[in-house]
């Protein structure tokens, strides 16, 4: 029934709009969680809302990890490193919908309040939503930016705890996304401050029509886009789970982007005149991490035990077809700071079974959480589950196998006391290390979808924390290595792979770019006609 709502939905689209109109559908993989990209973490959240909908002060170059202006159009950091202004552009207006027209440009207001809202205990949208911006509690935002000062209306300083190296490239990512105080200010008059997250309004090229939950999501170019309206004038994300599905859609040119192949279709994709195939090694690390407060896996050894038993180039081989490399730290190799003097744990299964043994621990029965959605890191994780599965009963542990719908699986996967081990991976948001090692595998990140090993160890916060207030690369980049040793020993995941992304397109779309960081950005694409 839903496909063919969503059929008629388009057709409705297209035929109610000029003839030379241009819509674009994108095979969405999985249904946003809500429009409001403060309060998640997740790349399908993102797509759909945080990229095609908002703007950040900076953002990084399309098909890179280097920062170039947004809505700031530069920026200055002080000597002591202890402040960062932002000079803004005067030409950059929110959104005009049926439910919200701007009386004023974007100024420095907007850029205070929203981070206001992520951090101020009283602002009425940190109240709405419990306090919960995982990314910004997870980067410890709140205790480095000790006040923001309105220089003027174009001009917003920055007032910093400490020097801290990444600070500006985390605002290039999506939870930074920049929000109307007056739109906000409106709905909090009406008495419906949750529409925030439900009809979004931002500065992005695309705004946001409606939403047929688990079908599509539905948007329009936005004509007062300060860098020019869009040559797609609609955009279509049709939600199809299924690869096999975005594939026969894409050939039937029902859609003319999908991501996430399975890696067993790409060759032929590749041989197929109508289709072409972007692809990079990914900016990624998929993993299964262990709950570290709860027993066995409190214990490091019990947790380096259940890595040896696990075959990780089965996996690599199985899963992701070849297309991907075993990972054994915490960041993609391709990544400034990689360790590649780090050893991995061996596929050992008889030396796995003895170390158990050693620790006291017998008949182990635990649970494998299995993601219901591919990302860039994961094409199955379900199968992936099955594998460590029969691995690990051969060294007598018992392992079910568990899954929920992906806003639930994230929502409990959040919760301390989840049971067992959980797969799950990263995409880097910034090209930086601290992105990986910090968000992940902070002590701030514990009670969060990003720290789910629930992994706080001294030793290691100490190091990534120094790292952070440096800004000479070489000098965090010897720090990050020592911390890639110590998350070595204390294996709170068994890292699994650092995939290759491909991203298969019809062969009359121009101007995509494959995002390094993962997400997925219909700025400047068009269609042949």
């Amino acid at each position: 029934m839903k496909k063919t709502l969503l059929a008629a939905g388009v057709a409705a689209m297209m035929s109610a709009t000029p003839a030379m109109a241009k819509t674009l559908v994108y095979c969405s993989e999985g249904s946003p969680e809500g429009f409001d990209p403060s309060l998640y973490t997740t790349g399908t959240t993102f797509d759909a809302s945080s990229k095609p909908i908002y703007n950040r002060l900076v953002q990084f170059k399309p098909g890179t990890t280097e920062l170039e202006p947004a809505i700031a159009s530069s920026w200055e950091v002080s000597d002591d490193g202890l402040s960062v202004t932002f000079h803004l552009r005067d030409d950059v207006q929110f959104q005009t919908t049926d439910y919200f027209t701007p009386s004023r440009p974007l100024n420095a207001d907007d850029i205070i309040w929203t981070f206001d809202r992520q951090m101020n205990e009283d602002n009425p949208y940190y109240q709405l939503a419990n306090g919960s911006f995982e990314y910004f509690d997870s980067m410890s935002m709140g205790e480095l930016i000790e006040s923001i000062e309105k220089v003027d209306d174009h001009t917003v300083r920055f007032h910093l705890s400490e020097p801290n190296a990444p600070f500006i490239a985390n605002l290039a990512m999506d939870f930074a996304s920049i929000h109307s105080r007056q739109y906000e200010q409106q709905l909090l008059d009406e008495g419906t401050p949750e529409l925030a997250n439900q009809q979004p309004i931002g500065t992005g090229p695309f705004q946001f029509v409606n939403y047929q939950e688990d079908a599509a999501v539905r948007y329009q170019a936005n004509p007062d886009y300060f860098r020019g309206k869009q040559p797609i004038d609609n955009l279509v994300f049709a939600i199809t789970p299924d690869a096999q599905v975005r594939y026969q859609k894409l050939l039937a040119n029902e859609c003319q982007v999908m991501p996430y192949p399975n890696p067993a279709d790409v060759s032929e994709m590749q041989q197929n005149d109508t289709i072409k195939v972007l692809s990079e090694p990914g900016l990624n690390v998929a993993y299964l991490a262990w709950n570290t407060i709860q027993k066995p896996f409190d214990n490091p050894q019990v947790r380096r035990a259940l890595n040896m038993a696990i075959n990780k180039q089965a996996i690599i081989d199985a899963v992701f077809q070849g297309a991907g490399q075993v990972a054994k730290n915490p960041i993609p190799p391709t990544m400034w700071g990689y360790n590649d003097e780090v050893q991995d744990d061996p596929y050992d299964p008889d030396r796995a079974r003895k170390m158990l043994k050693d620790a006291g621990v017998d008949n182990l029965q635990m649970k494998i959480w299995a993601m219901p959605v591919q990302r860039p890191y994961m094409p199955n994780a379900r199968r992936t589950a099955e594998l460590m599965q029969a691995d690990l009963q051969k060294i007598g542990v018992d392992a079910q196998i568990v899954t929920y719908e992906w806003g639930e699986y994230l929502q409990r996967a959040a919760d301390k006391n989840h049971e067992g081990a959980i797969i799950l991976g990263w995409t880097g948001d910034n090209g930086d290390p601290d992105n990986f090692m910090g968000t992940l595998l902070s002590c701030a990140g514990v009670g969060t979808s990003n720290n789910v090993a629930e992994w706080c160890y001294e030793p290691y916060e100490k190091l990534i924390q120094k790292a952070r207030t440096l800004s000479d690369q070489d000098e965090r980049a010897k720090l990050y290595k020592q911390a890639q040793v110590i998350f070595k020993e204390q294996a709170p995941w068994d890292t699994l792979a650092h995939s290759t992304v491909f991203m298969p397109l019809r062969d009359d779309v121009t101007g995509y770019v494959i995002d390094p960081l993962g997400l997925h950005s219909f700025e400047g694409v068009d269609i042949q006609q």
